[in-house]
């Protein structure tokens, strides 16, 4: 059994090597199919691990308090919308004061998305997000220090003209050897002393945290407020279990703090850290399923071109059929040929296909920040699905082939 396997696809691969044309184009439409298939799915399991990393990097055990949507929320017909107001200092300071359950709260606002930061010759392109923060901001934000030190609670209050540079911005400004720490530099036209550098976070959905800046927030309400100015609260507790909990008293705190009506829903948006990634993760499994559909398609086409192909090899292979049956070749073995020959032009069209998928999505996912992934569930798809092409596509033309009569074979011109 072990000789008649080995010797079909022995016979297998001269075939495919006298018809190059044709399987290269049969390959070729296969390799499609699977490098659509491997290339988005292998793109998304990249965003998706950047995501959870990301967020993971925060904590389940933290909550954001920000403006419900954006500020505006239609309303019914015939009815006016409602506006709700901006979260200003003074609410996020008395939550900040108020708020009881043990936890650590901070309060930020983002002060411009477009700053350049200067160093003597050189300086950053202008599109620096700059925060305003508290003391806390850096350990709600899953951020870590990994040159100098934190913002003092004096800072933060008297408005220090101190900053904490993301380490992007610190390689632009003084490169991987000079000392960044208490160096001048100029952001717009206002000095600032560099008290730290942040760890080096990474990009994720083509945002980088490692461009942010951090300067003490009122500084920031100081230089860059405006009467729109919006200000984000940030709450960690000590235990995801614990969440639930103190969500419940922060939204009653700040009911109270805004000055909420008790038979009026919140003036503001409580979002949970895990809960953002969830989302963000979830749609993008709208986008796995039509890279399914955009797979199936293409194999569909893929196997419908094979079976063809192979429909016209078994009627031009049609003497050397008669002449094999004839010599004592079964029906069987001639089946087995002309199968294996269509699983071994799928497994060449879908090792390309992976190969191309995996660069392809790779390359996909570096341009969104996310890191380089082999899919090893998805090749092992790939694999499998050719294997179903080639039998599903072969099986018919192999069946005609194998019950073709060995003397009308020999006739055949």
């Amino acid at each position: 059994m072990q000789d008649v396997v080995l010797e079909n696809i022995k016979e297998s691969f001269k075939s495919v090597k006298t018809q190059l044309l044709r399987t290269v184009l049969t390959v070729l439409i296969i390799a499609i199919g699977i490098c659509a298939l491997v290339g988005i799915l292998t793109s998304i399991d990249a965003i998706k691990n950047s995501i959870s990393s990301n967020f993971s990097s925060m904590g389940s055990n933290t909550f954001s308090i920000k403006n419900e949507g954006s500020n505006i929320r239609m309303g019914k017909r015939g009815k006016r919308a409602k506006v709700y107001p901006i979260i200003d200092f003074q609410n996020a300071k008395d939550f900040k004061e108020q708020f009881s359950y043990p936890s650590t709260v901070s309060i930020s606002t983002r002060a411009t998305a477009t700053a350049t930061l200067k160093y003597k010759s050189e300086k950053t392109n202008p599109n620096i997000f700059v925060f305003g923060c508290d003391e806390n901001y850096t350990i709600t934000s899953g951020y870590e220090i990994a040159e100098g030190r934190n913002f003092s609670l004096s800072e933060v209050n008297s408005g220090a003209h101190a900053v904490i540079i993301g380490h992007e911005i610190r390689t632009t400004l003084f490169g991987s050897k000079e000392e960044a720490i208490d160096k001048i530099i100029s952001i717009g036209a206002s000095k600032y002393r560099v008290v730290g550098v942040l760890k080096e976070k990474g990009s994720s959905m083509g945002f980088s945290a490692d461009k942010n800046a951090l300067i003490p927030l009122q500084n920031a309400r100081q230089y860059f407020s405006s009467a729109s100015t919006s200000y984000l609260i940030n709450t960690m507790v000590e235990s995801p279990e614990e969440l639930d909990g103190a969500i419940g008293e922060a939204k009653g705190t700040f009911r109270v703090v805004r000055g909420d009506d008790i038979k009026e829903e919140e003036s503001f948006e409580v979002t949970r850290s895990d809960s953002v990634s969830s989302l963000l993760i979830e749609n993008l499994s709208m986008v796995s399923f039509s890279a399914y559909i955009i797979g199936f398609i293409t194999l569909l086409g893929a196997a419908i071109g094979l079976m063809n192909i192979m429909l016209v090899t078994v009627t031009e292979r049609t003497k050397e059929i008669g002449v094999r049956k004839a010599l004592g070749a079964s029906s069987r073995f001639i089946l087995m040929q002309f199968l294996v020959e269509a699983i071994i032009v799928c497994q060449i069209g879908g090792a390309v296909g992976i190969v191309m998928g995996i660069i392809i999505g790779n390359v996909v996912a570096g341009f969104v920040g996310a890191g380089f992934i082999i899919p090893w569930d998805w090749m092992i798809l790939g694999v499998i699905l050719c294997v179903i092409v080639g039998v599903v596509a072969g099986i018919y033309p192999a069946k005609r082939a194998a019950d073709l009569d060995p003397i009308e074979s020999l006739r055949y011109e």
